[in-house]
């Protein structure tokens, strides 16, 4: 995929930033915990149509995406209580999630969800910079190394040190 084409894609970050603004700063974490089981979800459903290496990277993918997850609940008293409350209150972010994705060929998926791995090792790095505690700094310190290790499996993916077919 040419640079263009990548740029002309939706942004996770874009998509996601009205919700996350409607949600107070402490909460939102939970909420995008929510987002990274999807992003599961989704990588199970990608490694079920392949083959070899490319299904145990998706995989792998997929398992570092529900650690983050529960990395992020395990900092929160009564995380799942709180953490339905929210998806309750925002049916709107598994829309989001379906129609970024949604009609696209396999590797434009792979370039926004590329992206979005990439803006949510930032994210974990801004959230970390606010957090007091060092023990849960490390905690999201950690959700960062994370997201971009699927980052870069991705973007192997797209021709940036391999092909996407």
């Amino acid at each position: 995929m040419s640079p263009d084409a990548t740029s002309e894609l939706p942004s996770i970050g874009q998509a996601l930033a009205p919700l996350l603004q409607s949600v107070p700063r402490e909460q939102q974490p939970l909420l995008i915990a929510f987002a990274e089981r999807l992003a599961a979800e989704r990588y199970r459903a990608w490694a079920a149509d392949a083959d070899g290496t490319r299904r145990s990277g998706l995989l792998a993918c997929a398992e570092r995406e529900e650690e983050i997850a529960r990395r992020v609940e395990g900092l929160y008293p009564d995380a799942a209580a709180r953490q339905r409350a929210l998806i309750d209150a925002h049916p709107e972010l598994a829309a989001i999630n379906r129609t970024l994705f949604a009609g696209r060929p396999l590797a434009q998926q792979f370039a926004i969800q590329a992206q979005g791995e990439r803006l949510g090792a930032a994210t974990w790095r801004s959230f970390a910079r606010h957090e007091q505690v060092a023990e849960r700094r490390e905690t999201l310190l950690s959700c960062a190394r994370l997201e971009e290790e699927s980052a870069t499996v991705l973007e192997s993916y797209l021709g940036r040190q391999g092909h996407a077919s």
